[in-house]
């Protein structure tokens, strides 16, 4: 072998192993990066679930907002009506008697029969 062999050689074998390196160092960059861009696509979709998620809770307390305001004007009715029963004459009081004693005794019955069935 002759020295310009030998030497080019040389000059070859550093030359492929710089590049060697920077072929690594590039591979080990775009692994990195394809890496990189998965988490970001994990983490879009994460987001994008919470996003979903946020809305149909929204639309859920929408329509418990719906609910109670409904029920709050029922409830409002009806107290209206019991006050106007309470401040009338002795004939809706003795009404209003009868519903007290009725509703007891239905509280009372639901209580025996709940605390039979459940064994308590």
């Amino acid at each position: 072998m002759s020295d310009w062999d030998w030497n080019s050689r040389k000059a070859g074998g550093q030359g492929g192993g710089k590049m060697s390196t920077e072929d690594m160092l590039e591979g080990e960059n775009d692994r990195m990066t394809l890496g990189l861009a998965a988490k970001v696509s994990t983490l879009k979709s994460i987001a994008k679930d919470m996003e979903n998620e946020a809305n149909d809770q929204n639309v859920y307390l929408d329509g418990m907002h719906d609910d109670f305001s409904s029920s709050e004007g029922l409830l409002s009715g009806t107290v209206k009506r019991l006050d106007g029963m309470f401040s009338s004459g002795r004939g809706n009081r003795k009404l209003m008697c009868y519903m007290i004693l009725g509703l007891v005794i239905f509280f009372v019955f639901a209580y025996l029969l709940l605390s039979r069935v459940t064994g308590h």
